[in-house]
């Protein structure tokens, strides 16, 4: 019995899977495909609108009533009439959220409290050593408090004073 004879047969006229062609769901999946874009495109542009300081309170009005209204119209005159500015400002935003990132990155690097790290203090031991400011035990016993996290117990500078 086909599919047609059955769902007449049994009063139900459903849809079964050989019944929905692979064509027909290919073009379902291409029109929401479709639908999902259109929507990401229209928030884009709602962003876009909010975002713009150079319009004033009443263009940003009128541009919304205009993409909400007649959305279709609406989205593709604001495309051609400030689409190129849209990647403008998009721009300057990221380049803004990034130079604020890196800024409170280097301050809070920088905050650890006036003591240097256990990096810097043997960066500073080895060109110390390098000048010849001190000895080979004494820049072992540093480099030991340093790595033990007690630190210099004098800094390097007095303890090449104190041992010569």
């Amino acid at each position: 019995m086909s599919g047609t004879a059955y769902a007449a047969y049994t009063g139900y006229a459903g849809y079964f899977a050989y019944d929905y062609p692979l064509l027909s769901a290919f073009w379902t999946m291409l029109v929401f495909f479709l639908w999902i874009m259109w929507f990401i495109l229209l928030f884009r542009i709602i962003v876009d609108i909010f975002r713009d300081d150079a319009l004033s309170g009443w263009a940003k009005a009128g541009w919304l009533v205009f993409t909400i209204v007649l959305p279709f119209l609406g989205v593709f005159v604001y495309v051609i009439a400030r689409g190129k500015n849209m990647g403008r400002r998009e721009i300057a935003q990221a380049r803004a959220q990034q130079e604020a990132l890196d800024s409170y990155i280097r301050e809070t690097a920088k905050d650890t409290g006036g003591r240097p790290s256990s990096v810097d203090e043997l960066a500073r031991l080895s060109e110390i050593k390098a000048r010849g400011d001190i000895t080979d035990d004494e820049f072992r016993r540093a480099k030991e408090l340093v790595l033990s996290g007690h630190g210099p117990a004098e800094r390097p500078g007095r303890m090449a004073s104190a041992g010569r």
